[in-house]
């Protein structure tokens, strides 16, 4: 494949590592930097710039007809318009909050665990993310997705970055610590006991390489999907 690198920080690099050891080449590379650019080039573009740069990158991959994958998060208030965006021109796009397999692996842990735990009021969840300090926004969208998996088979309804403000909010923490990959924790707390699931990251590797991963399978393809597609799960 020709891949385009739309973001081309610590990440870019990391799947420009992965993607030259699977057999595939880098024809553009896009940073803060970069005025424009002709994505046309590209058999596949993998998107993981700013949050601020996100949306334009991608359409402008789905307006031209470039398959596109996306790791950026903070950008999702527009998500559904990328949707409306990828149908109208028949493109080929796949969003995900995290690509690493055992993250998705945990994702539906997650969701199992969520569902036996529905019934059970006397504990209550919370979560806790651990970023590197460069990670610009809080809480993670990893984070994020785990509370949603949590609200879809729960009787809980919203999550609150801090302290939850009633019962049926999910406290998400978040800590910014120098050279952290990534750390997520799920907690069921009661009087009596915890039940933690715990998903840690030891380095960028497994994000790449699941990113690369999404980018082969979509390869071809017409529609918008998940990493659940990609790994046949869920």
């Amino acid at each position: 494949m020709n891949i385009a690198l739309l973001g081309y920080g610590k990440m870019g690099k990391v799947i420009e590592q992965i993607a030259l050891q699977r057999g595939h080449n880098i024809v553009l590379k896009v940073d803060e930097n970069t005025v424009s650019y002709d994505i046309i080039q590209a058999d596949i573009a993998i998107d993981f710039s700013a949050p601020n740069a996100a949306v334009s990158n991608i359409s402008t991959c789905i307006e031209n007809r470039i398959p596109v994958i996306s790791g950026t998060t903070g950008w999702l208030e527009q998500y559904e318009d990328i949707v409306a965006l990828t149908k109208k021109k028949g493109g080929a796009f796949i969003y995900a909050s995290n690509f690493s397999l055992g993250v998705n692996i945990f994702f539906e842990l997650n969701k199992t665990l969520a569902k036996i735990m529905a019934n059970l009021s006397q504990y209550n969840v919370n979560l806790e993310e651990i970023h590197h300090t460069q990670k610009l926004d809080a809480p993670s969208g990893t984070a994020i997705t785990l509370a949603e998996g949590i609200i879809e088979n729960t009787n809980y309804t919203n999550w609150k970055l801090g302290d939850a403000e009633s019962p049926k909010d999910i406290s998400i923490e978040s800590k910014r610590i120098e050279h952290v990959p990534g750390t997520h924790y799920v907690n069921y707390n009661s009087e009596v006991d915890t039940i933690s699931i715990l998903h840690t990251a030891h380095n960028r590797n497994g994000f790449a390489l699941g990113a690369v991963i999404a980018a082969e399978w979509l390869i071809g393809k017409t529609g918008v999907f998940t990493m659940n597609d990609v790994l046949n799960i869920g």
